[in-house]
């Protein structure tokens, strides 16, 4: 009973962490990216999506090390498919996901075929070796120097006219402190969360398996959901979504290539299976980007039924 009520105190302790840590990360991510006259889609692609995939990239490494490589895959496909089906249908119920016509061009359909490469790469010797961990981080490091240079390009055609325009810019010594701070505290949080979850699910009799298909794919995932809902609800939607489609991109790259570096990992049917599932709803979502311009409330529930039925499926293989 006491332990129950430690994980409990750790579980409420780990949501205020989150949420307060990704109030301040946004708000120093934003206050960044109007100093720097940088669109928040490009921040919400780089500094807000490695930041909140911390939790990811910490469980694949150190599956890796510990040579328990099967949890790597399954951790950032898990992650991935939470980010696009949850986070993205949870923003879409606060606020629209207007969406321009250059990330349906190049970040989302490369997010896309990132998976698709996950999959060709994983079904060959049904393992992800050194080599493979070599490709996807040398994609990353191209992808970063990609993302440079689309911020100095926008940087040079934005407006200055509005760069103030009803926004308080932070110091940067400020700016560095939210962004810094909001991400330790998003780091901790996730780790206290998915802890105390694991606590509290095992005392009420439920499999490890269960519980790691289920809370650490939650937890996580908790900062991308937090920080992009935040982000949503402070009207910063490219963020949102560039936190969306930056974190899957940077899940598969960076996060498997790095674990793959280190130690060949194991890719066994499950993860094939699962990977076909979010190339399929990635597609979807596309689908429903595409057509407007914008994820509305109907596409965003929509969205959150496809992965419920996705957890009742996960949860009876």
């Amino acid at each position: 009973m006491i332990e129950m009520l430690k994980a409990a105190v750790v579980l409420l302790v780990g949501f205020v962490l989150l949420i307060k840590g990704a109030d301040f990360f946004v708000d120093g991510s934003s206050s960044v990216a109007k100093r720097l006259r940088v669109p928040s889609i490009i921040i919400g692609l780089t500094i807000v999506a490695m930041g909140t995939s911390l939790p990811e990239f910490a469980v694949s490494v150190t599956a890796s090390i510990s040579n328990n490589n099967e949890l790597a895959v399954s951790n950032a496909v898990g992650s991935n498919i939470f980010n696009l089906l949850v986070v993205g249908g949870s923003c879409a119920l606060f606020s629209p996901l207007m969406i321009k016509v250059k990330t349906l061009k190049n970040e989302f359909p490369l997010s896309i075929i990132c998976g698709i490469l996950l999959f060709v790469l994983g079904f060959i010797g049904m393992s992800l070796g050194v080599l493979d961990g070599i490709i996807f981080t040398v994609i990353f490091i191209a992808y970063l120097l990609w993302m440079i240079f689309s911020a100095k390009k926008a940087r040079a055609n934005i407006d200055t006219s509005d760069e103030n325009d009803n926004y308080k810019i932070l110091p940067i010594w400020q700016c560095l402190l939210f962004i810094i701070g909001g991400g330790v505290a998003i780091k901790f949080g996730g780790d206290f969360v998915v802890n105390g979850a694991s606590v509290i699910a095992a005392g009420f009799g439920l499999s490890q398996n269960l519980i790691g298909l289920t809370v650490v794919a939650l937890g996580t995932s908790l900062p991308e959901l937090v920080t992009s809902i935040i982000a949503a609800r402070k009207k910063e939607v490219d963020m949102a979504l560039g936190n969306i489609i930056g974190s899957n991109i940077f899940n598969i790259l960076f996060v498997l290539g790095i674990a793959a570096t280190i130690s060949p990992v194991s890719v066994i049917t499950e993860n094939l299976i699962d990977i076909i599932i979010l190339t399929v709803v990635s597609l979807i979502v596309y689908v429903f980007a595409i057509t407007k311009k914008r994820i509305n409330k109907i596409e965003g529930l929509f969205m959150l039924l496809i992965y419920g039925a996705y957890l009742v499926y996960i949860c009876i293989r």
